[in-house]
């Protein structure tokens, strides 16, 4: 099962693709979509649904993984960013026919961790544990990418 993980923003939209195999995961390609915040609106949302399109045709995913949308009360604009760069991914989901799934940001660190209130370094130690890696990639959005596939996986128990 190959499993793409995306943690949506507009400037860097981080990914993560992950291969789950008899139990053992393997990263498949991880990183990120950066757009400059010079563009206006509608070249960013543009760059984001083709990148994610390419991704889907290039790892041919079996499903992708969202986080769900969570914005503090004091800070509503940015769930109308992250609303734009969700709806772009959702878009080239649906037209690359790849179902898409989403979970709450502690349903995601209870199946990495055990808990749900575990911390963002715990979540990043355990990913790079789970795949192997020697370090942490560079950006969290790609740690929480990969975080979610993984996720996904043991939620699925795939």
């Amino acid at each position: 099962m190959i499993v793409l993980g995306i943690d949506p923003a507009l400037s860097i939209t981080g990914y993560g693709a992950i291969n789950i195999r008899e139990k053992k995961f393997s990263l498949l390609e991880a990183g990120i979509i950066s757009t400059s915040s010079k563009d206006n609106l509608a070249l960013r949302l543009n760059k984001i649904f083709k990148a994610v399109v390419k991704l889907i045709k290039d790892t041919k995913p079996d499903c992708m993984v969202l986080e769900k949308i969570y914005s503090h009360y004091r800070h509503p604009a940015t769930s109308y960013i992250l609303g734009h760069a969700r709806g772009v991914i959702a878009l080239a989901c649906a037209s690359q026919n790849v179902p898409l799934m989403e979970y709450g940001a502690t349903r995601i660190k209870k199946a990495i961790v055990g808990r749900g209130l575990a911390s963002k370094t715990q979540v990043q130690k355990m990913v790079a544990d789970i795949l192997g890696l020697q370090g942490l990639p560079k950006y969290n959005d790609v740690t929480d990418a990969l975080a979610l596939a993984i996720a996904h996986c043991y939620i699925t128990r795939a």
